[in-house]
C-alpha cells in the first residue's frame, strides 16, 4: 500500500514535470516568431562567439540585423554587447562594432561594453551604457529561439525592451535546431525557477 502511494506520486510527479517542459517549449517556440519593431533609441545586439576578428555566422546575422534597424530609422544608436571569452582574442562587442563600421555605420553611433559574459551581464551592463547616454527604448536582436528567455532577462534587468530577432537564423536542419532548442528550454526553467526562489 505504502509503496503503490509513493508510485502514484511520483508519476503524477512526472506528468506535471512534463506538462511544464512541453509548456515551456511551446511558449518559446511560439515567441520566437513575434517582432515587436518599433521606433526606439537603440538595439541591443547580444554577443555570442567570434572567430579570430571576425563574428561567427550566427553573430554576424545579428549585427547586420541591426544595421538594417539602423538603417531603416527604427534606432539611432547600436549598442554591441560581449567580452572576451574562452579561447577568444577579441571582445565580442569590439568585433561587432567594427564589423558594423564597415558595413557603413557611422562609429559615433555604436556603442560598445566589453565586460559581459552571459546574457544577464549583456542587459546589466547595456543598462549602464544606455543611463549614461539618455537612452530609454530598446530593440533586442538576437537569435528568434533565444528571445524569450532574453526578453525576460531585460525585463528583470529594469530595461525597456521589445523583441526584434533575427529574420533568418544559422540553426538549420533538426540536427542544429534541437540542441539549440532544448538548450533554451532548459535555460529558461533554470532562470525562472531561480528568480522564483530569490
Amino acid at each position: 500500500m505504502f509503496r503503490n502511494k509513493w508510485k502514484r506520486i511520483l508519476i503524477i510527479l512526472s506528468l506535471v514535470q512534463t506538462i511544464l517542459i512541453a509548456a515551456t517549449a511551446t511558449s518559446i517556440w511560439t515567441f520566437a516568431s513575434e517582432s515587436e519593431v518599433i521606433q526606439a533609441d537603440a538595439a541591443i545586439v547580444l554577443g555570442t562567439k567570434v572567430i579570430g576578428e571576425e563574428p561567427s555566422p550566427v553573430l554576424e546575422q545579428r549585427i547586420r540585423h541591426a544595421i538594417d534597424l539602423y538603417e531603416a530609422g527604427y534606432v539611432e544608436k547600436i549598442i554591441f554587447t560581449g567580452g572576451i571569452t574562452d579561447g577568444a582574442d577579441f571582445a565580442e562587442s569590439v568585433v561587432s562594432r567594427d564589423f558594423a563600421i564597415r558595413n557603413h555605420v557611422p562609429e559615433e553611433d555604436i556603442l560598445i561594453e566589453t565586460q559581459s559574459l552571459i546574457t544577464e551581464e549583456n542587459f546589466r551592463f547595456a543598462g549602464e551604457l544606455a543611463d549614461e547616454n539618455g537612452l530609454s527604448s530598446f530593440l533586442v536582436v538576437s537569435d528568434p529561439l533565444h528571445m524569450k528567455r532574453a526578453l525576460l532577462m531585460a525585463e528583470h534587468a529594469g530595461i525597456d525592451a521589445h523583441s526584434s530577432p533575427t529574420p533568418s537564423t544559422e540553426f538549420k536542419g533538426f540536427s542544429n535546431i534541437a540542441p539549440f532548442f532544448a538548450r533554451e528550454v532548459v535555460c529558461y526553467m533554470a532562470y525562472v525557477a531561480m528568480h522564483a526562489v530569490i
